[in-house]
Formats: C-alpha cells, structure tokens, sequence
C-alpha cells in the first residue's frame, strides 16, 4: 500500500518517481508496454520503504499516464522462495508542462510543515509543476522525517504534474544525511542538474552548508567546499554547452535554496570568490531571466543592483518563504513570453497582490 501518492521530479532529461510505501515491498512502473524497475543490477529493491524509478522524460510525456505496480514481500531476508502478495496497480493521469503561459508554485523552509504549506498552495490554484526549494525536512537525524517532502508533493500534485527538488543547508545535517541523495532526484548523483519543463529551463544549484566546513556545529562531518568546486565545474560546462540555448525556451530559471550573491556577516561569509564567479558565468553566459530562493525566512523581489546583490546578481531573485508557528507563506508564478507574475500566499488563505517583473 502507498504512504502518498508518487512524486515526479524532474532531473535532466528524465523524471524520477518516488513512492513511499507502508510495508516492504517491490515496485516498478509501466509506461505503455514497457516496464521500469526500482532495482539494483538485476536485483529488486526491497529494504527502503521509499522506492525510486527513473523513466525517460519523454516518454511518460508522450503516454501521459503511467502505473505504479506495487508487490509485497514476505520473508525477503531468505535465501530462496520469498513469498509474495498479489501485484497491486495504481494508474496515475500525467500533464507534462505545455503551452506559453506556466503556472508553478514555489515552496522552501517548510521545516518538517506539510499541511501549511500544502495550503498555501492551493490558495495559488492550479499548477503546472511544483518546485520544492530546500530546508523541507528540519533535518536528516531520521529517515521518517524526508516523508515530509513526499507528502507536500504528492498532496499538491497528486502524482499527475512535474516537481522540482532542491537540497538546502538544513538537508545536509544529521545522521542520515549521507544517504539524502537516495530519497531525493540527483544526475550523476549530483544534487545539481538542469531540467527542462515544456518552454521552461532551469539549472538546480546547490550550495551546500551556510557556514566553513571547519565549523564546530558540524563536528567534523562537512566538505562542502570540494563539493562546491565540482559544482563550479558544472556550472562552466552548462555555461558552454547549447541546452540554454534552444529559441522555443520561454523562461530561463535558477533554482537554488541560498541567493549566493548577498553580503552575508560571520560565519555565514563564506565563499564570496567562488559565489561571484558562479554568478558572473551564469550572468554572462547563461542569461537566466529569474532566480528563485528560500532561505531567509521572508517574501521579497530583489532587481539586480539592490539590496541582497554584493556579488554580482544575475537577474532579479525572488524569494518566497515564511515559515511560522501554524503558519507558511510561499510564491506563486505565472510564466508568459511578455513577463513574469508573482503572487505570494499563505496558509490563512490570503494572497497578496500580483506583481509583475
């Protein structure tokens, strides 16, 4: 049986499926006559009670609909003859991302919330994909809390539209943080990537901890820097490369959970070098119109020039997250070829005036 309903996040060229599950079981997904499998060389997974199926983005886009085939296993630590119950099948309706206006909603910072921000959402109505921007568990200190993300997705999307997961600060703290990048979509095991949604492209970034590796909360256990190196090579490479290209995009977007180029105090000064460059490269070679952010617990619209821009801003950053006591308020855009609306709202039901940029 499901915990929620499954959760489509979009990474490269290919959606990854993620489905918790109630009780151990074996989990594949058929896309008209073919079949794609949570396994491992061969073997089907079983131990995790949230599977992972990774189908190729154009063909679910093409079928438009896919099922979830869900079998439960007794006895899996014996040798030979498991027993099993009877497949249980599960059809999901799928809308890829189409058309030239694209409605999403942007949620980040919901520290274990789910019902909250969930609510703030539907106040922003019908979507055409979801991204969920980091900091969604408090913590990795336990597996049960990454439930948390799959709830707020699966509930808002219902398994039938995209989503988009980036990693936050708080996401890499904890015991289970090492495992993370199992329950989460990666490339290359990377929690940086690209994607592509109909006419919309966007570059995931992550920026790893807030503070220097060498600092005592994280007892020893960060290092995050010659991560951020590799995602610098990264970052050259998408630069130089034509996906960003392509004359049917529409809007091009970074989603990252930390606006890297505001002037932080100690200890949250860190890389400003290495955060200039990535925003000089993707300034001058990728051109994005919007980036998108959570991390400072508030709601804003900040041009280039201006208050949060001490290290060269690309474009305009919206950031949209307000987590409270009961309470969450996120961003809503609407994206056309002529402009950009931005709404923000909260789980009270209000919403606040459109604004166009």
């Amino acid at each position: 049986m499901l915990l929620t309903n499954p959760c489509v996040f979009a990474a490269g060229d290919t959606y990854q499926i993620f489905v918790p599950v109630k009780k151990e079981s074996v989990m594949w997904v058929k896309i008209g006559d073919k079949c794609y499998y949570d396994e491992s060389n061969g073997v089907l997974r079983s131990l995790s009670r949230v599977h992972k199926i990774t189908v190729p983005m154009k063909a679910l886009d093409e079928a438009k609909k896919y099922t979830v085939c869900n079998q439960e296993i007794k006895g899996r630590r014996k040798a030979y003859f498991n027993k099993m119950r009877p497949v249980e099948e599960y059809e999901y309706n799928f809308t890829p991302v189409s058309g030239d206006e694209v409605r999403c909603y942007h949620i980040a910072d919901t520290h274990n919330r789910v019902s909250e921000p969930v609510k703030a959402a539907k106040v922003f109505g019908k979507i055409d994909f979801l991204i969920l921007n980091g900091d969604v568990p408090n913590d990795c200190g336990k597996i049960k809390y990454f439930n948390s993300i799959y709830e707020i997705v699966g509930n808002i999307t219902g398994g039938n539209i995209p989503a988009v997961f980036v990693r936050g600060n708080h996401d890499i703290r904890g015991s289970f943080a090492e495992v993370f990048g199992d329950y989460i979509p990666t490339v290359n095991d990377n929690t940086f990537f690209t994607f592509r949604l109909g006419n919309i492209w966007g570059l995931a970034l992550d920026c790893g901890e807030d503070k220097p590796d060498t600092h005592p909360e994280y007892g020893g256990t960060i290092c995050c820097h010659a991560f951020r190196e590799r995602e610098t090579e990264f970052i050259e490479k998408v630069a130089d490369c034509d996906c960003h290209k392509d004359s049917s995009i529409m809007k091009k977007i970074v989603v990252v959970h930390n606006p890297f180029t505001i002037k932080y105090n100690e200890p949250f000064n860190i890389e400003e070098d290495l955060f200039t460059h990535w925003a000089k490269v993707i300034k001058e070679k990728i051109k994005p119109d919007l980036m998108l952010c959570g991390h400072l617990h508030r709601t804003g619209i900040y041009p280039v020039d201006g208050e949060i821009d001490a290290h060269g801003q690309p474009c305009t950053v919206v950031v949209g997250s307000i987590p409270g006591k009961n309470y969450y308020k996120g961003v809503g855009y609407v994206f056309s070829k002529d402009a950009t609306k931005v709404v923000f709202t909260d789980s009270d039901g209000k919403a606040d005036p459109e604004i166009e940029i």
